[in-house]
């Protein structure tokens, strides 16, 4: 009797509300999704207009360089990028990279570890140091602190590797904390009833869960460092860019053109090597 008599004793607004209310929240998604689509074009159109941006230049702009390219980049002189002083500077991009990644990543895991909001061991002071300094490390790109640094401690292969050991801070220090706070609390809530240390914490309830995603995160901060040290000797830290600097001052376009291709075939290799080793880590941990 009482299943019978439920139904009608329900307020009619519970009815209308599940009759009509997910028809008005998917109107209200639409209209705000088509909002943001109409917003997001007026403010291109606004910010072409303001930057006075001249769009009819852009339709033979593929045409020009086409022309430069073939009448001042083609043939590459491949013989300059084959010569032992430029191979001696690919190995010395190869060496600045893995220094400063490896620094970087021994700096970027305490910070992690400290920064992240569940498991750091101070929140007055540790949490708010620890982000202050990957947020700045971040802030600033690599080629600024390549210049700074170049214009503090002289040219040559150290003020490339500290500026890359800084964006390594910012970059995998950040992923890291992410990958931290996202982890189940299960565990870590268990490891600290048994009276566990922080570090303990860490190691034994925080580490299994994130050791997958760490080591990707490592292996692609070292990609990410590499393509970048490749460039920051054209601002005095060495190495290939440092040819590529040489070259452009000298205005010698096929030099230019043969570097620039040799840093595409090192960092396309590179790429194939470290999707090639995430995988096989990712096996080996599963």
């Amino acid at each position: 009797m009482s299943a019978l008599i439920a139904p009608f004793s329900e307020h009619p607004r519970a009815h209308r509300g599940a009759r009509f209310g997910a028809p008005a929240n998917a109107l209200w998604l639409r209209v705000l999704r088509f909002g943001g689509v109409l917003g997001t074009l007026l403010f291109t159109a606004y910010a072409i207009d303001y930057l006075d941006i001249d769009l009819d230049r852009l339709a033979g702009m593929l045409g020009r360089i086409g022309v430069v390219l073939a009448t001042r980049y083609y043939p590459p002189n491949i013989e300059h990028v084959l010569a032992p002083d430029y191979l001696h500077s690919v190995l010395e991009t190869l060496q600045m990279s893995y220094a400063a990644t490896a620094l970087g990543l021994l700096c970027a895991v305490p910070l992690a570890w400290c920064a992240s909001s569940n498991l750091t061991p101070d929140r007055l002071f540790l949490q708010p140091l620890a982000r202050f300094i990957i947020i700045a490390a971040r802030s600033v790109h690599e080629m600024i602190w390549t210049i700074l640094l170049v214009s503090l401690i002289g040219f040559g292969m150290l003020p490339g590797t500290i500026a890359l050991m800084f964006f390594c801070i910012g970059f995998a220090g950040k992923l890291f904390t992410e990958a931290l706070e996202s982890i189940s609390p299960g565990p870590v809530d268990a490891i600290r009833s048994t009276g566990a240390r922080k570090l303990q914490v860490l190691f034994v309830a925080a580490w299994p869960q994130v050791q997958v995603a760490w080591t990707g995160i490592a292996i692609y901060t070292w990609d990410a460092v590499f393509r970048a040290a490749t460039v920051v000797g054209f601002f005095g830290a060495g190495g290939m860019g440092w040819y590529l600097r040489e070259s452009t001052q000298l205005i010698a376009s096929r030099d230019v053109a043969a570097i620039l291709l040799s840093i595409i075939l090192v960092v396309v290799i590179s790429e194939i090597a470290s999707a090639w080793l995430r995988k096989r880590i990712a096996h080996a941990v599963a």
